[in-house]
């Protein structure tokens, strides 16, 4: 994921868990992709095509087996605009401003939060009245798998619990996302699937222990690079699972919706046909904003997504952080409208 260079207002967010740094690129690096990857591509184009129709979810107004019927968001093909913005959760100004330029007030506004700190309530308040759902990552920065498997991490989990369920509209809440990469003390290599998997049980039964019904769980993978894992393996059963999200980005001008999102959406569907969120993606300049956009809108549609969440944080550093602020390009802002004028966005409140 593309970690915010800037938490609540200008201020800079230092994250408990950091990655290592690695030479000439920032601590938040990919790898860059090669021919290989291609290849798998290639490979599973008929898996895609075929599963696609096969498992994919028909539109709907409930939840699949993952998530809770008084929480239940609309599935339904290209429904979904969300946004992670600077300054979330202590501002809603720059979502905001995201609605502004992309002539649409988006139906998901996100945020990232550490181990230990509570739901946002008053962010979702917000967000509810400007007619989103929130998307929360909960991201394990001062807490092992292992002890949240064990019941180590219960009081403040039935804490955040109680607050989700307090609030009452419906959240998206990802856990330990991008796990099958290997840049987290969570993720591939460092954590075995087995643990992530029995943590990611754990939590949801807890939340269901607390009767919180207003959830749709995003299990969230990173799209299929050089050094990830095999996503199969983290994948913790479809009744623990309400949609699927997929993290990927454009960073250079041969990068197409194909080659960043088709081999992790083919991989997924040979285990589960839960709807697939885009849950974080952008286009970098580097890669051609303008010129790239229409596309991901496109391939959005054309594998049956639920619809994107846009990275709309400015990073300034690199091949791996370039400036995927909207607001910034208005060449960038006019391929944006026009790709969102077609979507029909659902109502979190159902409809």
């Amino acid at each position: 994921m593309r970690r915010p260079q800037a938490g609540a207002g200008a201020q800079p967010r230092v994250w408990p868990e950091q990655p290592p740094q690695r030479s000439s690129r920032s601590s938040r690096s990919r790898r860059p992709r090669t021919p290989y990857v291609a290849g798998v591509v290639i490979l599973v184009v008929a898996a895609v095509a075929l599963t696609l129709t096969a498992l994919r979810p028909g539109s709907s107004s409930s939840s699949s087996a993952g998530g809770s019927a008084a929480g239940a968001l609309p599935v339904r093909d290209a429904s979904y605009l969300g946004v992670y913005a600077m300054g979330t959760p202590a501002s809603y100004q720059s979502v905001t401003a995201f609605s502004r330029a992309a002539g649409r007030s988006p139906n998901l506004a996100g945020y990232y939060g550490g181990w230990d700190e509570p739901f946002k309530t008053g962010f979702a308040q917000t967000a509810r009245q400007h007619g989103a759902a929130t998307i929360v990552q909960i991201n394990p920065t001062l807490a092992s798998l292992a002890d949240i498997a064990a019941g180590h991490q219960d009081a403040y989990l039935r804490t955040f619990a109680a607050a989700v369920r307090s609030f009452g509209g419906p959240v998206v809440i990802g856990f330990a996302h991008e796990m099958n990469a290997y840049w987290y003390a969570w993720g591939y290599g460092r954590t075995p699937p087995a643990v992530f998997i029995a943590a990611w049980r754990h939590l949801v039964t807890l939340f269901r222990q607390q009767h919180v019904t207003n959830v749709t769980w995003l299990w969230t993978v990173q799209a299929d690079e050089k050094g990830t894992g095999p996503v199969a393996s983290w994948w913790p059963g479809a009744s623990y699972v309400t949609w699927v999200g997929i993290d990927g980005y454009y960073y250079r001008p041969s990068d197409t919706f194909f080659s960043v999102f088709g081999a992790t959406i083919a991989q997924v569907r040979m285990f589960t046909g839960q709807p697939i969120l885009l849950s974080e993606t952008s286009v970098g300049p580097a890669a051609g904003q303008a010129a790239k956009i229409p596309g991901l809108f496109a391939g959005m549609r054309q594998y049956g997504t639920l619809g994107l969440v846009w990275f709309d944080i400015p990073q300034n550093d690199g091949l791996y952080h370039q400036d995927w602020h909207l607001e910034d390009n208005p060449a960038t802002v006019s391929a944006f409208r026009r790709a969102a004028a077609g979507m029909q966005l659902a109502s979190p409140s159902g409809g």
